[in-house]
């Protein structure tokens, strides 16, 4: 169980993670080296995961943001095991979940355009094996996007 001191040092991370130590001990309360105790702590235990830097889609060329469901042709073992092999290796797919309802997974990727979806979607998605039928949401704008998780 957290207390109060680490869910506010997580809490300060998720809103900036290069945060320096000394600005993050001040923030919490906490000397230099019992802030940096705490969040080796922290990432050893498996609360911190890791740091990331968020990049612009747009100015990266990859502006279409696109969730498709994804249904399988049978529901196996080996099935499952292909396709989450094959849709980790492609690199527009930034999630995948397998989820229980209509289909077996959702998948959420980004490309630039249309034309490079429809190239996606018949030369990498389609492809792999398993696959029967997909289901396309293009997203007109996206309300909300984070990665910051609610720490009660």
């Amino acid at each position: 169980m957290l207390d109060k001191i680490s869910k506010r040092i997580l809490a300060e991370l998720q809103n900036d993670g290069r945060i320096s130590n000394v600005e993050l001990a001040t923030r919490v309360n906490l000397s230099p080296a019992a802030c940096l105790e705490r969040v080796r702590k922290l990432q050893e235990s498996g609360y911190i995961l890791g740091y990331t830097a968020q990049l612009n889609p747009h100015l990266l060329d990859v502006a279409l943001l696109v969730f498709i469901e994804v249904v399988l042709d049978r529901t196996t073992a080996d099935v499952f095991e292909a396709f989450k092999r094959g849709v980790q290796a492609i690199p527009e797919v930034l999630e995948c979940h397998m989820v229980a309802g209509g289909f077996d997974y959702l998948v959420k990727a980004r490309v630039k355009d249309m034309n490079a979806y429809r190239d996606f979607l018949g030369k990498s998605l389609l492809q792999l094996n398993g696959v029967r039928e997909t289901h396309t949401y293009a997203v007109m704008e996206e309300v909300k996007n984070t990665t910051s998780l609610p720490i009660k």
